[in-house]
């Protein structure tokens, strides 16, 4: 199959700073194949976005490169995608539908297929409002070929199917909600995955579970929530990998993956992932856009500086200082700051972030067990055990422990006959 080629446009302004880098990277992720990129520095032009002086460079690169699209890394009205495809002759995209063609080509599961649609839909709302307008005024056929009944119909066909994801999306979240009460009262500690795109999340996931996930070089592999179990210094936890964060993902595509996001929300911990072999200045930038969709959580983040097999430990050091300047500059609820290699599995001093965080948990808390019968005190070792820690114990005609241990741990405690009070540490 032939691959597709494309000329990138990107128009910078104050606010909106996109690397080029990290734009060529979106557009072979997509599989295209970049022929050019055009950059402009200016305000927004209300009719073609960038400048008229602009589009003709841009109008003769077409000319003489012939792609099968125009992309932009800006967002475009679609006023503006209207008149830019007049101007030029051959399709053109934004950055949002960029991103949404890499989500189709990575949705495997059921669940990612319908959020990639729900957001596609909404996508496409707007354009078809706009091909209705335009077939008004008279100025071009209706969108994708149809005419003016044809495209109401199927704003229509857009709306109830909306609808009809949504239903299936909630019957999803329901259903995860279930298993998330059961992993709960199991005593599970759970840990969500978050960071930029193309961090090593899913690396990192298959070094703290065991796993062989599906791992790539690429922006968002990882579309669908997963969910594997490992053990902090002998505790039972969970760690969910989740969808990559990307700068300016518009709300229709966050709310579209709500379902997905919805496991950092009600994660005990957080373990955000930054490539630390990046330059200072984008892992600044992308520590930062992190933060602003996780900030509002309040929950105790762990930050990871991944990827430290590819930096000298002093660079690694170093931008951990910085991470931990900006983490306070900003009043970001950081825990710790932990330097990691995934691929190579040296995790140590995350597990050491992740023992002192556990610790602090609203969910756990100090208890004093009593337990007269001695047949059970081995029993009652190994459940706290499994995801507490025994602090002291004191044997004797009646045997008294001390432990750190999960609130929901309590019922099966006093189910086994022990006698369970509060403690100081």
């Amino acid at each position: 199959m032939r691959v597709m080629r494309v000329i990138g446009v990107i128009r910078y302004f104050r606010g909106y700073e996109i690397p080029r880098a990290e734009f060529e990277e979106l557009l072979r992720s997509a599989g295209y194949e970049v022929l050019d990129i055009i950059e402009q520095r200016r305000r927004e032009h209300p009719r073609y976005n960038i400048g008229k002086g602009k589009l003709e460079e841009l109008k003769e690169r077409v000319e003489e490169l012939k792609p099968d699209k125009v992309v932009f890394a800006n967002r475009l009205t679609p006023s503006q995608a209207y008149n830019l495809w007049k101007e030029l002759g051959v399709d053109v995209i934004d950055k949002w539908q960029l991103v949404l063609e890499i989500f189709e080509r990575r949705a495997h599961s059921k669940e990612a297929k319908l959020q990639v649609e729900l957001a596609s839909l909404r996508y496409e709302v707007p354009l078809v409002k706009e091909a209705i307008r335009r077939i008004k005024l008279g100025d071009r056929a209706g969108f994708k070929g149809m005419g003016e009944y044809q495209s109401r119909q199927y704003l229509k066909h857009i709306r109830y199917r909306m609808g009809k994801i949504r239903k299936e999306l909630e019957r999803v979240k329901e259903e995860r909600k279930v298993r998330r009460k059961k992993r709960e009262e199991a005593g599970f500690l759970l840990v969500a995955l978050a960071g930029y795109t193309n961090a090593g999340k899913s690396t990192l996931l298959n070094s703290l579970a065991g796993e062989e996930l599906e791992t790539a070089g690429q922006m968002f592999t990882t579309l669908s929530t997963t969910t594997r179990r490992f053990k902090v210094v002998g505790r039972k936890a969970l760690v969910t990998d989740t969808v990559g964060f990307i700068d300016g993902l518009p709300p229709f595509i966050v709310d579209a993956f709500h379902s997905t996001l919805e496991e950092i929300v009600k994660a005990d911990v957080i373990l955000l992932v930054i490539d630390v072999s990046e330059p200072w200045r984008e892992i600044k930038r992308k520590f930062l856009a992190s933060m602003r969709e996780l900030k509002t959580l309040d929950k105790p983040t762990i930050v990871v500086l991944n990827k430290a097999d590819l930096v000298e430990e002093v660079d690694a050091r170093e931008k951990a200082r910085l991470i931990k300047e900006v983490a306070f500059k900003h009043d970001f609820s950081v825990k710790g700051v932990t330097i990691v290699s995934a691929i190579k599995k040296n995790l140590n001093e995350l597990y050491e972030a992740m023992e002192r965080v556990m610790v602090e948990l609203p969910k756990y808390g100090a208890f004093e067990i009593k337990i007269k019968d001695g047949e059970k005190v081995p029993k009652v070792m190994a459940l706290i055990s499994s995801a507490g820690e025994v602090l002291s114990v004191k044997y004797g005609a009646e045997t008294k422990i001390r432990a750190y241990i999960q609130t929901s741990m309590l019922k099966e405690l006093m189910r086994m006959g022990v006698k369970v009070e509060r403690s100081s540490v």
